[in-house]
C-alpha cells in the first residue's frame, strides 16, 4: 500500500488550514494545532520546510503567524508531498540498485507506476479545491470568507 507519512498529512492540513482560515491577520500555528490536533513538534518543523518552498510565508511580530506565499489555486496537494518527502530525505527503494530481477524489472516498476499516477492526481488537486470541498461539508472558517477571483 502507498503510504502517507503523518509529517505529510500534517502539512497537507497545515496548508488547508491557513488557506481556510485566513483573514485579514495571519494565522497562527497555535490556531493550527488547536484546530487540526497537530502535535507542535511536527506542526513547526513542517511550517518551516513550506515556508522555505514558497508554499507559505511567515509574518513576524505578535500578530504574526502564516500566510500562503501564492494564490490557494496556484498550490497543489503535489507541492506539498514533494517539499515534505524531499526534507525527509528517506531512501526510496526504487532507487536502490540492488534486488533480485523479478524485483528490480517487475515490482519496482509497478510501484513506481502506481507512486506516478498518485503525484498526477495530487497535482491535479489545489488547496483551492480542497477549500471548496470543506466549505461543501460544512466545516467551519474562523476566517473571513476566502474568495479567490480570476480574471
Amino acid at each position: 500500500m502507498l503510504r502517507l507519512s503523518k509529517k505529510t498529512l500534517y502539512a497537507i492540513e497545515a496548508v488547508l488550514d491557513v488557506a481556510y482560515h485566513m483573514g485579514a491577520q495571519p494565522v497562527q500555528s497555535r490556531d493550527i494545532t488547536r484546530r487540526q490536533g497537530i502535535p507542535r513538534r511536527y506542526l513547526e518543523q513542517a511550517l518551516q520546510q513550506l515556508v522555505k518552498a514558497d508554499i507559505l510565508v511567515g509574518v513576524r511580530g505578535p500578530k504574526g503567524g502564516y500566510r500562503l506565499a501564492r494564490e490557494r489555486r496556484r498550490i497543489s496537494v503535489g507541492d506539498i508531498v514533494r517539499v515534505i518527502a524531499g526534507a525527509d530525505g528517506a531512501d526510496d527503494i526504487l532507487e536502490d540498485a540492488d534486488g533480485s530481477d523479478l524485483g528490480l524489472k517487475v515490482v519496482r516498476p509497478l510501484w513506481a507506476e502506481l507512486r506516478e499516477a498518485a503525484m498526477v492526481r495530487l497535482d491535479a488537486t489545489s488547496i483551492d479545491e480542497l477549500c471548496l470541498k470543506a466549505h461543501q461539508a460544512g466545516v467551519d472558517s474562523e476566517g473571513r470568507p476566502n474568495l479567490d477571483f480570476t480574471i
